[in-house]
């Protein structure tokens, strides 16, 4: 008896680190979406933009209560079919896919590779979707339409605003204040960024920690050690950074410039505090492209390199299915090996 249980407690700790991981990954993934305005538009310098950016996410520990992480936790599939198999499955498939994405450039959402290696997993332990709790995986499903969509639209709005605002005023009148105005912009996206992005592996190692008996299905008993080590992952993989990603978002979208790149921060900061005040787990980068493509097309819809938001659009679609795909191979690999 004895034995057995060191052997899970060893399996729990190495499925904690995988997750911390993970949260590093996402961190070092989707940091880029942080600080691709303000690199774009020479606001601060790469090594400046990632502790600037790192902060705020971490920062975002004492603003956001635990609502994402509440919905990963006992909202997307029924905890009862999940064990170390399904989150070793998981946690591979959304690490693998996340890895394969950065290697090309391309900016897919660490949130849906998540998602979709947990519901993978979980599916092919169950051998059918009757772990799926569709309320929760549902919203998650239909945000993807609405999350880039919403940015969109702030992004846009504001843009429209900025320029009837400033309408009687010179580019070179403006760019002052907006040099500062984009610190702030970006500040509340890596905000925004860190309270949404942290929660879904909290809700991750939560779940991991139900299963192993551990922990309660109540979001407030849930160790501060989990909540600060999250934080802090996600904020060093940001520090890291992620610069092949910082090329697309901040370049071959649209060109950017400070009162774009405000715009466009602060459109996807206002969707992202939404969607983390409402509990839901949205893409960070669906977000913040939808609010790029959104201040490009306010300008001018040829300002907008449509091919690129196309391919973006691709790999939203296909991350799904494709990290559950992966993390079902990682489920049978883990019940013959772990």
């Amino acid at each position: 008896m004895m034995e057995a249980l060191t052997i899970n407690v060893w399996i729990l700790g190495l499925l904690i680190l995988v997750a911390l991981a993970f949260d590093f990954m996402n961190g070092f993934h989707d940091g880029a979406n942080s600080i691709s305005t303000i690199v774009a538009t020479g606001a601060l310098t790469p090594k400046q933009a990632v502790l600037f950016a790192a902060f705020f996410n971490f920062a975002a520990l004492w603003v956001f209560h635990l609502h994402v992480a509440a919905t990963i936790g006992k909202g997307t599939v029924d905890p009862a079919f999940v064990d170390y198999y399904v989150i070793f499955g998981a946690l591979c498939g959304a690490l693998s896919w996340n890895v394969i994405t950065w290697m090309y450039g391309i900016p897919s959402s660490s949130s849906h590779a998540l998602i979709g290696g947990l519901v993978g997993a979980t599916i092919t332990k169950a051998g059918g979707i009757a772990p799926i709790i569709w309320s929760g995986f549902g919203k998650i499903l239909l945000f993807i339409l609405i999350s880039p969509l919403v940015g969109y639209l702030f992004g846009g709005l504001l843009m429209v605003l900025v320029a009837w605002l400033f309408r009687n005023r010179t580019p070179g009148q403006v760019k002052h204040w907006f040099d500062r105005m984009q610190l702030f912009a970006s500040g509340a996206y890596s905000l925004a960024h860190g309270g949404n992005d942290a929660q879904k592996t909290i809700g991750i190692i939560w779940l991991l920690m139900i299963s192993a008996g551990v922990a309660t299905t109540d979001v407030a008993t849930l160790p501060d050690w989990v909540v600060y080590s999250c934080y802090f992952a996600i904020a060093l993989g940001t520090y890291m950074g992620g610069w092949r990603i910082v090329k697309t978002m901040g370049t071959k979208i649209t060109k950017l410039n400070s009162v774009s790149g405000s715009c466009a921060s602060m459109g996807g900061a206002l969707s992202l505090g939404l969607a983390t005040l409402g509990g839901i787990p949205v893409s960070t980068t669906h977000t913040i492209s939808g609010a790029i493509v959104g201040v490009g097309s306010a300008r001018r819809t040829r300002d907008v390199r449509w091919g690129v938001a196309m391919n973006l659009v691709v790999a939203w679609v296909l991350t799904i299915p494709a990290s559950g795909l992966i993390a079902a191979c990682f489920w049978w690999l883990g019940t013959k090996f772990l």
